[in-house]
C-alpha cells in the first residue's frame, strides 16, 4: 500500500513538471512569432523592403477607397487603406430594380370625358335607383365587372392649386371648369369668375355679409373660442365657405353635399383646401360614429327636418356629442320676416317650424337661443331625464339592439340612440372631453372606459410617440412633406388611433382619417374624441370624393388588410384617381407586399422608390415613396392623352 502511494506521488510530480515545460515552450514560441510579425509589417523599423507584407494593413478610417490594381497570384498590395464596411448591402432600394419594361403603360389613361369620374356617385348609374327619399343620390358603386382599368386624366391646363390660405379665396378655373354656380348663385356671393380663376367672397344664402361675420354672430350666442368646440359638420355645405372660415378659429369642419344638386360644390370646397365629402341625408346613416361632432350646422340646406318622423334630426342627434349644438338658419327660422321672399305661405312655414320644435323636444334637446335668423339647440349631456320623459314623448323610442358607431351602408332608424349610462344627472355620458388643444393628447374617453377592445391608455400614449417618430422620419425622406405649405389636403387610408394626423397638427394641413370597415377595431370614435375628423371606407370601393382631391396619401398596412379581399391594382387605381398630379404617396407594408405594389405602380406614371423602415434594414416592413407625375388630357380628343409634362 505504501509502495502504491509513493508511485502515485512520483507520477503527479512528473506530470506537473511536464506541464510547466510545455507552457514555457508555448510562451516562447508565441512571443517569437509575434515579434516576427511586427518586424514584417515594419513596426520595428526594419529594412526598406520590409513593407512587402503578407497581410494588408487595416487602418481605422472613414473612407473606403476601391482597390483597382490587379496583381499576380500571391502578390497582394501592401499598406492598402481598406476600411471595414458595416453597412447593409441588401437594402429596400435594391429589391425591385427599375427596368425600362416596367414603364410600359399597362394601365392606360381613361377617356378625357371622365376627368371628373366619381364611380360610386355616377349620375347615369344613379338613375336606376329609387327616387323616394333621394335614395338614388346615395352611394351606388359599380360591380366588379364594371370597374375601369384605366387612369383618370386631369383636365387640360390643370395647374397646381394655390397654397393655403390663398386657396380659400381663389382657385384656378382650369381645375374646376364649371361656371354654373357663378350664374345660379350670382346674387348670393358664393363664387365669382375672373379671367383664369374663381374667387370666393365668403358669402352664402343666409350670410350676405360673409361667412366671417356670420360666424361672429354664432360666437355671440355660444362660446367658439374656449376650446370646447373643435369638430363641426356642415350639412348641405355649398362651396363650404362656413367651414373655410371656421378653420381660422381652430375649429375643424367636415362639410358634405350631394353631387349634382349644384354642380361641383364639393369639388370647389376641396379645391379650396377645405375638408369635404360627397354625401346626402337620405336613407343611410352618415359615415361617422356616434358622439362625433361638437356642432352640426344647416344654413338653408333644404333638408326636410320635420318629415319622416324626424328621422334626419334623429341622425344628427346620433353624431352629436353630449352637450353639442345644432345650428339652423334659413327656412323656417324667422319666417315672420322672410315668408314673402321665400315664396311660401305663413301657415306652411309655421307648420314646418312647429314640426322641428316638436322633434327637438322629443330628442330632449334644449332650445338655447333664437336671435334674428339663427336658432340654436343643445343636446342633453346624458339621458337620465330623457328616459323619464318617454312617458310624455312616446316617439322616438330608444334603440334597443343598435351599434351606434356602425355607419357603413347602415340604414337610419327612427329610434333615439341611447347615451352611455351615468350615475348622476351632472355627469357627461361617455366621459368629459378635454378642451382643445389638450384634447389631442389626452387619453380619449372611449379608451379610458375600455370600450375599444385591446386598446389601453398606455398603448395610446405609446402609439402617439411612435407616430411622432415615424412622421419625423417621413419628413427626412420626403422633402415635399417636410416643406410647409407644399401640401394641404392629406388622406390617411388606415388611420388607427389618428397618430399620423396628430403628429402633423402644427403643419398647415388637414387629414381625412379613414378607418376601414374591415379594420380589427373601430377606432373612428377615438379619432373624433381627439379633435380630429375622419370617415369609414371600404377600399375595395371608390371613395365619395372627386378626382384630384388629395395632395398626399398615407397607407399603412392597407394592402395586407385587403389581401384576398380585392385586387391590389384596383386600390392603386383609386389612389391614382384621388391624388393630385405631383402629389405624393407613402405606403408602408410587408416587403413582399410592397414588391408587388411597386411592380404595378411603375406602370402608372408614378416615380417610386423603396426605402427601409425607420428601424433599419432588418425590419420586414418597408416604405414605398411615390410621386404621381404631371399629365393631363390633351387640348382636344384627337391628341395623344398619354403625353406627359415633366
Amino acid at each position: 500500500m505504501a509502495t502504491w502511494g509513493s508511485l502515485t506521488h512520483y507520477l503527479s510530480l512528473k506530470t506537473k513538471k511536464t506541464n510547466l515545460y510545455f507552457m514555457a515552450i508555448t510562451t516562447v514560441l508565441c512571443s517569437l512569432f509575434y515579434l516576427i510579425g511586427i518586424w514584417q509589417h515594419g513596426g520595428g523599423g526594419g529594412p526598406a523592403n520590409a513593407t512587402t507584407s503578407i497581410l494588408p494593413s487595416l487602418p481605422c478610417s472613414d473612407t473606403n477607397p476601391s482597390i483597382t490594381n490587379t496583381l499576380p497570384d500571391r502578390d497582394l498590395p501592401t499598406n492598402t487603406a481598406t476600411a471595414l464596411d458595416f453597412t447593409a448591402h441588401h437594402t429596400a432600394e435594391l429589391l425591385v430594380p427599375l427596368s425600362p419594361e416596367a414603364r410600359a403603360a399597362h394601365l392606360p389613361p381613361c377617356d378625357p370625358k371622365l376627368s371628373e369620374y366619381t364611380p360610386c356617385q355616377d349620375t347615369q348609374r344613379s338613375l336606376k335607383f329609387d327616387r323616394n327619399m333621394l335614395m338614388y343620390r346615395e352611394r351606388h358603386c359599380p360591380e366588379k365587372s364594371e370597374l375601369m382599368k384605366c387612369r383618370i386624366p386631369a383636365p387640360h391646363g390643370y395647374t397646381t392649386p394655390f397654397r393655403w390660405p390663398q386657396s380659400r379665396d381663389e382657385v384656378w378655373y382650369a381645375n374646376v371648369p364649371h361656371k354654373h354656380l357663378t350664374v345660379e348663385k350670382a346674387g348670393q356671393n358664393w363664387v365669382r369668375f375672373h379671367g383664369d380663376r374663381f374667387r370666393f367672397p365668403g358669402g352664402g344664402t343666409m350670410f350676405p355679409r360673409g361667412a366671417d361675420a356670420y360666424i361672429d354672430d354664432i360666437g355671440k350666442l355660444i362660446n367658439l373660442g374656449d376650446g370646447s368646440v373643435r369638430t363641426a359638420i356642415d350639412t348641405g355645405c355649398g362651396v363650404a365657405s362656413w367651414g373655410a372660415y371656421l378653420l381660422s378659429r381652430d375649429i375643424l369642419p367636415m362639410s358634405f353635399a350631394p353631387k349634382d344638386t349644384h354642380e361641383a360644390q364639393v369639388q370647389f370646397a376641396l379645391e379650396r383646401g377645405v375638408p369635404a365629402l360627397i354625401g346626402i341625408m337620405a336613407t343611410d346613416r352618415l359615415p361617422y360614429p356616434a358622439r362625433a361632432f361638437d356642432i352640426a350646422h344647416c344654413s338653408r340646406c333644404l333638408i326636410p327636418w320635420g318629415q319622416y318622423d324626424g328621422l334626419y334630426l334623429i341622425e344628427v342627434d346620433r353624431i352629436l356629442r353630449p352637450g353639442g349644438y345644432w345650428i339652423l338658419s334659413g327656412p323656417p327660422v324667422n319666417w315672420e320676416n322672410h315668408w314673402k321672399g321665400w315664396n311660401r305661405t305663413r301657415d306652411d312655414l309655421n307648420a314646418e317650424q312647429m314640426g322641428i320644435e316638436s322633434v327637438a323636444k322629443s330628442l330632449c334637446w334644449k332650445k338655447k337661443v333664437q336671435r334674428n335668423d339663427l336658432s340654436i339647440w343643445q343636446k342633453a349631456t346624458n339621458h337620465m331625464h330623457c328616459r323619464l320623459n318617454r312617458k310624455v314623448f312616446k316617439k322616438p323610442p330608444f334603440c334597443q339592439t343598435n351599434d351606434a358607431d356602425k355607419a357603413w351602408y347602415t340604414k337610419m332608424e327612427p329610434c333615439l340612440t341611447p347615451l352611455p349610462e351615468v350615475s348622476d344627472t351632472k355627469d357627461v355620458s361617455g366621459g368629459p372631453l378635454a378642451r382643445w388643444p389638450e384634447r389631442l393628447t389626452a387619453v380619449p374617453p372611449r379608451i379610458l372606459s375600455g370600450s375599444i377592445d385591446g386598446v389601453t391608455a398606455e398603448m395610446f400614449e405609446k402609439d402617439s410617440q411612435l407616430w411622432k417618430k415615424r412622421v419625423a422620419h417621413y419628413k427626412a425622406i420626403d422633402f415635399q412633406l417636410a416643406e410647409k405649405g407644399r401640401y394641404r389636403n392629406l388622406l390617411d387610408m388606415n388611420a388607427g388611433l389618428g397618430g399620423f394626423a396628430a403628429a402633423l397638427v402644427d403643419d398647415p394641413v388637414w387629414v381625412m382619417n379613414v378607418v376601414p370597415v374591415e379594420a380589427e377595431a373601430n377606432t373612428l370614435g377615438v379619432i373624433f374624441e381627439r379633435g380630429l375628423i375622419g370617415t369609414y371606407q371600404n377600399w375595395c370601393e371608390a371613395m365619395s370624393t372627386y378626382p384630384r382631391t388629395y395632395d398626399f396619401i398615407h397607407a399603412s398596412g392597407v394592402f395586407t388588410l385587403y389581401k384576398d379581399r380585392c385586387e391590389v391594382e384596383d386600390i392603386l387605381l383609386e389612389m391614382d384617381r384621388i391624388i393630385r398630379p405631383q402629389g405624393s404617396v407613402i405606403i408602408r407594408d410587408d416587403v413582399d407586399v410592397l414588391v408587388n405594389v411597386k411592380s404595378i405602380v411603375d406602370g402608372m406614371q408614378w416615380e417610386s422608390r423603396m426605402t427601409d423602415h425607420e428601424g433599419g434594414p432588418h425590419v420586414r416592413e418597408k416604405l414605398l415613396i411615390a410621386t404621381k407625375q404631371y399629365w393631363t388630357a390633351p387640348a382636344d380628343e384627337n391628341q395623344d392623352v398619354t403625353n406627359t409634362v415633366s
